[in-house]
């Protein structure tokens, strides 16, 4: 055990670093992309939505390892698309990016429907008491609705976070540095301690995940809808 533990102290914080990194620029991204295609779901023009809600319901029902070795074969090795600059890093940067692209690809169709369940719980005269006063649907969808619906979203959205969170596991396919790549290698060389590895990584995503959880609770009830 001492030899384990001496072997995986030094990459332990590093990895979980890199999966706080994945989970931060993969939300970040999801949020946006999520925010346009719920925008795109509830627009009045028919087209939007349904481009919006075929993207949705396909991406969705993908598996998300598909998703992730598609960004990888497909837009890199086969289509050469690059998102780290060249320099002695470049695999390793431009796998983390790629890995980061698939989540957010994924993650997006998870924040828009959570925001769509948000905007759901907008009475619909608002919006259109505010299209009687002559706002656009972008002045409606920003200044009224989308504030409400995202206070209301919170819960679901918070849920799609952790989600993210443990999904960044699967980064490891394309090489990514995470904290499950290095249980993968430890668990190879330290196959006598199997429980003990898996314990040591799954506290390791509960630290993570646990204040996620409390810390959005809390939010959810301080910025709860009042009825």
């Amino acid at each position: 055990m001492n030899e384990m533990w001496t072997e995986l102290q030094p990459d332990l914080l590093g990895a979980f670093w890199v999966t706080i990194k994945l989970t931060f620029f993969s939300a970040l991204g999801a949020m946006i992309l999520g925010t346009i295609l719920t925008a795109m779901r509830v627009s009045p023009v028919a087209f939007l939505r349904s481009v919006a809600t075929l993207y949705i319901n396909t991406v969705r029902n993908t598996p998300l390892t598909l998703i992730i070795l598609f960004c990888s074969v497909g837009l890199y090795q086969n289509l050469g698309l690059t998102l780290a600059p060249e320099n002695d890093n470049f695999i390793k940067n431009n796998n983390f990016w790629i890995a980061v692209l698939g989540f957010v690809l994924y993650t997006s169709t998870f924040v828009a429907e959570s925001l769509r369940s948000g905007i759901n719980t907008v009475h619909f005269g608002q919006a259109e008491a505010a299209r009687s006063l002559g706002l656009s649907f972008p002045q409606i969808f920003g200044n009224i609705i989308f504030p409400q619906a995202f206070r209301a979203a919170i819960v679901p959205l918070g849920n799609t976070l952790i989600a993210l969170t443990k999904n960044t596991t699967i980064a490891s396919v394309i090489g990514v540095a995470e904290a499950s790549l290095l249980m993968k290698s430890t668990i190879e060389n330290n196959a006598n301690e199997l429980f003990l590895v898996f314990g040591i990584f799954a506290l390791g995503f509960v630290i993570l995940t646990l204040p996620m959880g409390l810390a959005l609770g809390s939010l959810a009830n301080r910025l709860a809808v009042k009825k």
